[in-house]
C-alpha cells in the first residue's frame, strides 16, 4: 500500500492527470513492488498565486510528490530508481519543471498506518 499525493502548479489537464495517475501507479508496482489494487494516488492543482519559490509567485510548472510507503520494504537503490522514474514521468507529461520541484519518499513504521482498519504490522503478522 502506498499513498501518493501529487501537487502541481498549474493544475494538470484531465488527460495529464489520468496519465500521471497511471504512470505513478505503474512505477510503484514495477519499481518498488507495491500492490496495484491498494495503491492510491491523489492529484491536486494550485495557482501560481498560491505557490511560491524564493518568496515569489511561481509561474513555472512546479511539482511536489509525496509517496508514503512502509518502512524497510525497499532498498536505497529501489527508492532512487523510483525517484528517477517519477521525475521522468512528470517531465514527459508536463514538460520541464522548476528546479525547486520535489519528490519525497516517506517511510512510515508498519504499526503506524494501514488500510481497511488493519495496520501494516498486523497484516505482516497474519492478523488481518
Amino acid at each position: 500500500m502506498p499513498y501518493i499525493d501529487l501537487q502541481l502548479q498549474p493544475a494538470p489537464s484531465p488527460g495529464q492527470a489520468a496519465a500521471l495517475a497511471r504512470g505513478i501507479t505503474d512505477a510503484m508496482v514495477e519499481v518498488v513492488g507495491k500492490r496495484r489494487e491498494v495503491t492510491a494516488v491523489r492529484i491536486c492543482g494550485a495557482t501560481a498565486t498560491l505557490w511560491s519559490i524564493g518568496g515569489e509567485a511561481c509561474s513555472a510548472t512546479t511539482a511536489y510528490l509525496d509517496a508514503k510507503i512502509t518502512a524497510g520494504t525497499n532498498s536505497a537503490g529501489e527508492k532512487a530508481d523510483l525517484l528517477r522514474r517519477l521525475h521522468a514521468l512528470l517531465v514527459d507529461t508536463l514538460g520541464e519543471l522548476a528546479e525547486a520541484s520535489y519528490l519525497v519518499i516517506h517511510e512510515l513504521p508498519a504499526e503506524s498506518w494501514g488500510y481497511a482498519g488493519v495496520t501494516q504490522a498486523a497484516r505482516a503478522a497474519g492478523r488481518t
